[in-house]
């Protein structure tokens, strides 16, 4: 006796949610646009906040940025929680491999001790800028609108902790787990004129009431100067001085600069299109903002490359300006 079991194809009679229906019709929506389009909180709020009773709990009016649809920006990367924890993990696993070898085969002995030294003097307080810069994206992940915009803030936040403490690793490493270095590193931070204007700038940016100027003097301005300057520019001089442990210490920081820029372009770009008044908009901030910086990282520089130090602070600005002149910015 033979048994013949037919098949018969069932076509589901919904592909999307109603949510993502309105956004990318008919066709199958993304996992990043499913955990993405219209999270937003819109409606419902039972009370207006405390510490700002003339807005809404989710307000558009927090920033002086007008945009028809706050979901015209999607992060490039497609961020949502499963796929950026899964890259940093991964990222976070050859980082230890480094950090590993370079314990065991004592790979920090071969460098320069004059070379540590410059290392300890430039890098280590920029444990304090990464901090800081976690603090500034909180900010706009809190008051900021869109979860396309506000999500990624919070992403690139964690990133710049992380960064933090794979510097705050680098320090110790340097010394052998004993804490010196952080500890100069803080007081040159609380009290090297060479490290006072970037404080100062930090701080300023701490008290930015527009959040979208916030993400302008923090991602696109200061990490567009301060990663390409150090991360880029003096660990190539470093790696060339005998110092590839150091640069292995400090590869997570290279790899994210470049990742990182896809999402502020982008931003950047449907931001400027949007409209004239937003492209002038971001125009002032962004020259208000490089002019700021640059004056701030004047000193830093200097310490990190001596008389050329002014040379490497105007290239990275002017690859900071081209790039963002191509997004259609009128800087």
């Amino acid at each position: 006796m033979s048994v013949n079991i037919s098949k018969k194809a069932i076509e589901p009679i919904r592909t999307n949610f109603a949510y993502t229906e309105r956004r990318v019709g008919k066709r199958p929506a993304t996992r990043y646009q499913e955990a993405t389009y219209d999270v937003q909180p819109t409606c419902g709020f039972h009370y207006r906040p405390v510490y700002d009773p003339s807005r809404e709990l989710f307000d558009e009016s927090r920033t002086a940025i007008v945009m028809e649809d706050w979901y015209a920006f999607m992060d490039p990367r497609q961020f949502y929680y499963t796929p950026y924890v899964t890259t940093r993990a991964n990222q976070q696993e050859v980082m230890e491999k480094n950090l590993s070898m370079i314990e065991k085969q004592e790979l920090l002995s071969t460098v320069p001790e004059a070379l540590k030294q410059l290392v300890r003097d430039v890098v280590i307080p920029l444990r304090h800028v990464e901090y800081a810069a976690n603090m500034n994206n909180q900010h706009i992940a809190d008051q900021g609108y869109g979860a396309s915009i506000t999500g990624v803030a919070a992403f690139c936040g964690f990133d710049h902790i992380a960064m933090s403490q794979y510097i705050s690793k680098l320090a110790l490493a340097l010394d052998d787990n004993e804490d010196n270095g952080l500890i100069a590193a803080r007081e040159a931070w609380m009290d090297s004129p060479d490290w006072q204007p970037l404080r100062a700038l930090i701080e300023e940016v701490f008290v930015v009431d527009d959040w979208f100027e916030t993400l302008v003097a923090q991602d696109i301005v200061l990490d567009g100067l301060l990663h390409p300057l150090i991360f880029g520019h003096f660990m190539k001089e470093v790696t060339a001085k005998g110092g590839i442990p150091i640069a292995m210490m400090t590869a997570f920081m290279n790899d994210w600069y470049p990742e990182t820029i896809r999402w502020t372009n982008h931003l950047v770009k449907v931001t400027a299109k949007e409209s004239d008044a937003n492209n002038a908009l971001l125009a002032e901030w962004t020259k208000k903002w490089v002019a700021k910086a640059e004056e701030a990282l004047k000193p830093v520089a200097e310490l990190a490359f001596g008389d050329a130090g002014a040379e490497h602070l105007d290239s990275v600005k002017k690859e900071l300006i081209g790039r963002l002149s191509k997004q259609g910015l009128k800087v």
